[in-house]
């Protein structure tokens, strides 16, 4: 089953996130995944949710998605986003069949 990881995040370090950009998508690829979302403008319509930054990624099931997330080649990517990026929420979807 399709699954969706989103990610609000706040940026801290443009030049090490930049690197990071860079990066990503073919870690992304390599599981499967793809970007539906990447940053853009955000219009709140209901509620009190304000994010910063959104980044949806779609992956073909949650086996894809975990080993996107623990891929050892990817460690070091994500702890450069970690560090150069305030974590506000993220979450795991499962989409419909």
């Amino acid at each position: 089953m399709t699954v969706y990881w989103i990610l609000d995040n706040e940026i801290t370090n443009e030049e090490d996130y930049n690197k990071y950009r860079k990066e990503a998508p073919y870690y992304v690829r390599r599981h499967g995944g793809e970007f539906c979302v990447r940053g853009g403008s955000i219009d709140l319509i209901h509620g009190e949710w304000q994010p910063k930054r959104v980044v949806i990624l779609k992956f073909p099931s949650k086996k894809a998605y975990e080993s996107f997330i623990n891929d050892p080649d990817y460690k070091p990517w994500k702890q450069m986003r970690e560090k150069a990026s305030i974590t506000n929420n993220v979450l795991l979807l499962e989409g419909t069949e």
